[in-house]
């Protein structure tokens, strides 16, 4: 292993501490009672609460001033200064734990614990008057340090790809990175409260599946030695959540990892997180006010209000929402009727609009790229697009008054695809027809289409009550309530290219 000049300081160091019988890495718990934010927020409150202090955290600053010291102590909250004296964390005549440890052997990036009394500076910052201090952790590698002068900040640790693949230094030195992860735990927290308070039953179902199923795109693959088979990371959650909903639950609710093996993107990770909602004896309209109702409360709760800043944009959730059908919102934006076109006719308009298209496309995959091509990036506030070609949603129930329709929405809100919906199809004729058809498509080169899954079928065959379903891309959500540009800055860590040993 290559060390640095820095690093190898260090560990010089570390030698130093081990030699003067302090243990660097210490097994015992140290005790902690409260946090840099409540002492500041709270010491003008009251100052007698605040006078038997223990917190810990990491060391990013020291200022020696011969016998005393100033530093900066960060914790899982904020930063706090502390004052450190020769004669409160010596009082003997053994002064090695300041003169040595304190001043010559304590490096940025190292974790300490302190004891003490909270005080306020003559320039009037609460501060922690330090009484004893434990080494908790020594740091072998140094940490960034961010330098800020006249505004304007220096030497940050900033470069996207080393954040991501560095997460935990991102984490130290950006502590802005952890407010965003914090609200989308809030996010997701909102989410299931909303959910588990409408009585429906959180559940969890197969990551490896024999088959894959409920969504078009390509699996990762893998095999289990023992049974000596194939199976698949999940693409979607959809048919067991559906088998549940045939064993007789009324609504049934899952926070998923699914894995597709596709493109990268700021948008796009090839794991993420789905989250998906089936309720049982309801339908496509009535979930389109349900979402409705649930994202206006998670805003709330997220941000504390329903107007969210996106970029340059700011974002409504208040409801109603906007509401299109898939063929107005293309004769809205693009000025073309193509409700009655068949599949050549769409493919001479697509190539009319310059629109990238190839041999495998039937006519459901060709609307969606005209819609994706001409549509999706123009809308910004939340809007439901309803009434799908069937051609597009092998799962979804026909539409009750439209020939050659299904009872679908998807939420396109900042120019991206939010969520997917259906009245779904409980028909399990029509339903091994509509896998039969996928199967043809897939022959034509389609590598997203759906395959064919015998034992949902077969779970069909028993009967499933007519059904609402959804799925909520909960990475993307986070983005909108995060004000984040990247999927990447919402995923503590992404999947990233291995670098060139």
């Amino acid at each position: 292993m290559q060390l640095s000049e820095q690093e190898i300081v260090r560990r010089e160091a570390l030698q130093k501490i081990i030699d003067m019988g302090i243990n660097p890495y210490p097994a015992d718990s140290f005790e902690i009672n409260t946090n840099s934010t409540e002492i500041e927020e709270n010491f003008e409150l009251s100052e007698d609460a605040y006078q038997n202090i223990s917190i810990a955290g990491r060391l990013m600053m020291k200022r020696i001033m011969g016998k005393a010291s100033f530093a900066e102590l960060q914790d899982d909250h904020g930063v706090i200064q502390i004052y450190v004296s020769r004669d409160d964390i010596c009082p003997g005549e053994d002064k090695a734990l300041y003169n040595d440890l304190f001043k010559k052997l304590l490096d940025i990036g190292d974790i300490i614990g302190i004891k003490g009394r909270a005080f306020k500076t003559k320039t009037g910052r609460v501060s922690v008057h330090v009484e004893s201090l434990k080494l908790l952790s020594k740091s072998l590698k140094p940490i960034p340090i961010v330098k800020e002068k006249d505004g304007v900040t220096y030497d940050g640790f900033s470069n996207p790809e080393l954040r991501y693949r560095q997460r935990y230094v991102d984490l130290i030195v950006n502590p802005e990175v952890r407010s965003t992860f914090e609200k989308r735990s809030k996010m997701v927290s909102a989410m299931r409260k909303f959910m588990t308070d409408s009585d429906y039953l959180e559940v969890e179902t197969p990551v490896l599946q024999p088959i894959y199923g409920g969504a078009s795109a390509r699996p990762f693959t893998t095999h289990h030695n023992t049974l000596d088979q194939k199976y698949y990371l999940r693409i979607a959650n959809e048919l067991y959540l559906k088998r549940l909903i045939v064993g007789g639950y009324k609504g049934v609710f899952e926070f998923a990892k699914d894995f597709r093996n596709e493109g990268m993107s700021r948008y796009h990770n090839p794991e993420f997180t789905m989250m998906e909602l089936y309720v049982a004896y309801k339908d496509v309209y009535w979930m389109m006010d349900y979402l409705e109702e649930m994202i206006e409360y998670v805003a709330e709760a997220t941000t504390g209000s329903t107007t969210v800043t996106v970029g340059e944009n700011e974002i409504n959730f208040q409801r109603p929402w906007k509401r299109y059908t898939m063929y107005e919102a293309i004769k809205e934006y693009t000025n073309i009727d193509i409700s009655e076109m068949d599949e050549e006719q769409l493919r001479k308009t697509a190539k009319e609009l310059h629109i990238e298209i190839d041999d495998s496309m039937g006519r459901g995959k060709l609307i969606d790229e005209i819609f994706g091509e001409k549509v999706e990036p123009l809308l910004i506030q939340p809007t439901f697009i309803t009434d799908y070609p069937i051609e597009m949603s092998p799962l979804a129930k026909k539409h009750r008054e439209h020939e050659g329709l299904v009872e679908r929405f998807e939420v396109i809100c900042n120019a991206k695809e939010l969520c997917n919906a259906f009245s779904e199809l409980n028909d399990p004729i029509d339903q091994r027809e509509r896998f039969e058809k996928q199967i043809e498509l897939g022959k034509r080169g389609d590598e997203e289409a759906m395959v064919l899954d015998e034992d949902f079928l077969n779970a069909l065959n028993y009967g499933m009550p007519p059904t609402a379903g959804i799925g909520i891309g909960v990475d993307r959500l986070a983005m909108i309530m995060t004000n984040q540009p990247s999927i990447q800055e919402v995923l503590f860590f992404p999947q990233m290219k291995n670098l060139e040993s």
